[in-house]
């Protein structure tokens, strides 16, 4: 009798031992995510996300990617996305600054650990101003302070300011934290993802409660729920899964006086290589504007605020014109970050030094440039298929009116991006676990 994998990870002490540290330190991230930040009026937010108006659509957005850490405004209620944020523009930049071009690749290794330090240094004052424009945001989209006489420059309300300030930058660098702990002692390198993953699982029941609150549409809102998560769920491994393989032919060895025949292989290019980032880094951009707005909102000057008050309305989520915004700046940054990200990684120049050549293309950069022309072909249907998930809540909201704050998705289309990438990365982790721990499903009998 075989033996069940699922049963070999309870019998394996390492692998179990992982499995159980992850657990716990999920359970203590989604415990501090409970943590408000002092003095924060809740229903303020309540109202915004309930009225449907002007802002409802991107403070629920950014309630869903946080594990609704935002609704309740604890101090998590950035997540872990300063660090994201911090860790695309040091990407970014290496193509941009020789220096730092150049250090990447005399030594790749030691290049890692700089941008890693350099990382976290970057990720502090990243939360600091996210929090400050978080709270601004708010406060400006639901016309109320949702901090009372929160004034960073204010004599008399500046050290209550500064302190919720620092409180929200370290909820976050203790979000960071827990995931790199993870990576380190649980689920190997997969910590942050792990704790985004969390957060977007935990606004499943409340998603479910709002569907069958609504007592008109409750049938056909589970029905519809079930049935669009499942096609989107497809669709996503379907094109996650997608690849083009470009055939490449590897020298032979010399094995004693004898040489032998070329070994025909192929390098796997992925449809969809940015993954989540590009609507990641779309949403910060598109909410810059409405963060800025926010300081300017309560203006004595009337033009001032009026100009801020309208900037609100327009990227704060509400109206169509958002939507295409984000959709095509969606699709823009998937082929900006794509070919950033494979530029960095040089497979013409690596194959050239392994001595491998794609038939008929001259080896070093002519390999790179053809590599590069059939990735930005088969990034087009990608960059499409993450505009239409980045936007699907607003197509099923305007198909279908009841849904349209919940996009009838049990987690968003974008959330659930992220956790099928999450569970996916997860299966083949654990794939390699056992595996490592000699798990071989055709040996391991009992």
């Amino acid at each position: 009798m075989k033996r069940s994998a699922w049963r070999y990870l309870w019998t394996a002490v390492d692998i179990r031992r992982k499995l159980l540290i992850t657990l716990l330190l999920l359970a203590i991230y989604r415990l501090a995510a409970h943590v408000p930040v002092p003095g924060a009026d809740r229903e303020i937010i309540a109202n915004l996300l309930a009225g449907g108006g002007a802002g409802s659509t991107l403070v629920g957005l950014l309630d869903m990617l946080s594990g609704g850490t935002v609704s309740q405004f604890s101090v998590l209620a950035m997540g872990v996305y300063p660090y994201i944020t911090a860790q695309i523009i040091l990407q970014l930049l290496v193509p941009i600054i020789p220096a730092l071009q150049a250090r990447m690749k005399e030594d790749p290794r030691e290049g890692q650990k700089w941008m890693e330090k350099w990382t976290y240094i970057l990720a502090v004052p990243m939360a600091a101003l996210n929090a400050v424009g978080q709270i601004n945001l708010i406060s400006g989209l639901a016309g109320a302070q949702i901090i009372p006489n929160f004034n960073l420059f204010n004599a008399s309300s500046a050290l209550t300011s500064w302190t919720i300030v620092i409180s929200m930058t370290a909820g976050t660098m203790f979000a960071i934290w827990l995931g790199e702990l993870i990576s380190e002692y649980g689920v190997r390198n997969q910590g942050l993802s792990m704790i985004i993953f969390a957060g977007i699982i935990s606004r499943i029941p409340s998603t479910i409660q709002a569907v069958l609150a609504d007592e008109q549409n409750r049938l056909m809102g589970i029905i519809l729920m079930v049935v669009f998560t499942l096609l989107v769920v497809f669709a996503i491994v379907f094109v996650q899964q997608g690849r083009r393989n470009v055939p490449v032919m590897y020298p032979g060895r010399r094995v004693g006086s004898r040489m032998s025949m070329p070994v025909k292989g192929t390098l796997p290019l992925m449809v969809n290589m940015a993954g989540m980032i590009p609507i990641i880094f779309a949403q910060s951009l598109l909410t810059f504007p409405a963060i800025v707005a926010g300081f300017f909102i309560n203006s004595k000057t009337a033009w001032v605020s009026n100009l801020a008050s309208e900037t609100s309305r327009i990227f704060g989520g509400s109206g169509d014109a958002y939507w295409i915004m984000y959709f095509f700046m969606v699709v823009g940054f998937t082929f900006f970050y794509t070919d950033v990200l494979f530029a960095q990684q040089n497979y013409g120049e690596n194959l050239k030094r392994v001595g491998a050549q794609i038939p008929g293309v001259s080896r070093g950069e002519p390999t790179q440039r053809y590599l590069t022309r059939v990735l930005r072909r088969i990034t087009f249907p990608g960059a499409v298929f993450l505009g239409l998930v980045s936007i699907l809540p607003w197509i099923v909201g305007k198909i279908f009116p009841f849904g349209q704050s919940t996009g009838l998705l049990l987690v968003g289309s974008a959330g659930l991006l992220i956790v099928v990438g999450v569970v996916r990365d997860l299966f083949y982790n654990i794939d390699a676990e056992l595996r490592l721990h000699g798990y071989d499903e055709n040996l391991l009998v009992r």
